[in-house]
C-alpha cells in the first residue's frame, strides 16, 4: 500500500543517443504491492524524447501536462493534457515534447516492461 505524492520520488534523469531530456519516476511498482504492474512518469524538457521503438508488452499512458506527440503505427498524434493512449505490444511508438515546456505524462506497464 502507498499514499503519497510525485514530489516525494526522486527521478531519475536519462540522456543517451536515444532518449533526450528525460526524467523517470517510479510511483508505484511490485515493491509497494501492486503485483505484475508498474506506474511510471515520465518527464520530457523541451525538445526531449523518447526514443523510437518496440517491446512485447503494451502500455498505457495519460498525459498530465505540456503538449507533445505520439508517433504511433505510422501516424502522430497530437498530445496535451487529458489526453490517453492505449499502446499495443509490438507496435513502433515514440513520445515527443512540442511545447515549450515541461510534457509529463503517466505510463502503467506489466513489470517485465520496467527492467
Amino acid at each position: 500500500m502507498i499514499v503519497s505524492h510525485n514530489r516525494e520520488v526522486l527521478g531519475t534523469p536519462i540522456d543517451n543517443d536515444q532518449i533526450k531530456n528525460a526524467v523517470k519516476k517510479v510511483l508505484i511498482s511490485p515493491a509497494q504491492g501492486w503485483e505484475g504492474y508498474v506506474m511510471r512518469e515520465f518527464e520530457l524538457g523541451q525538445g526531449g524524447y523518447t526514443p523510437r521503438h518496440t517491446h512485447p508488452w503494451p502500455h498505457i499512458n495519460y498525459i498530465l501536462e505540456g503538449t507533445g506527440s505520439l508517433y504511433l503505427d505510422g501516424q502522430d498524434y497530437a498530445l496535451e493534457a487529458g489526453s490517453f493512449a492505449f499502446v499495443p505490444s509490438n507496435e513502433l511508438h515514440q513520445f515527443t515534447n512540442t511545447g515549450e515546456g515541461r510534457f509529463a505524462f503517466i505510463c502503467i506497464v506489466p513489470e517485465e516492461g520496467d527492467k
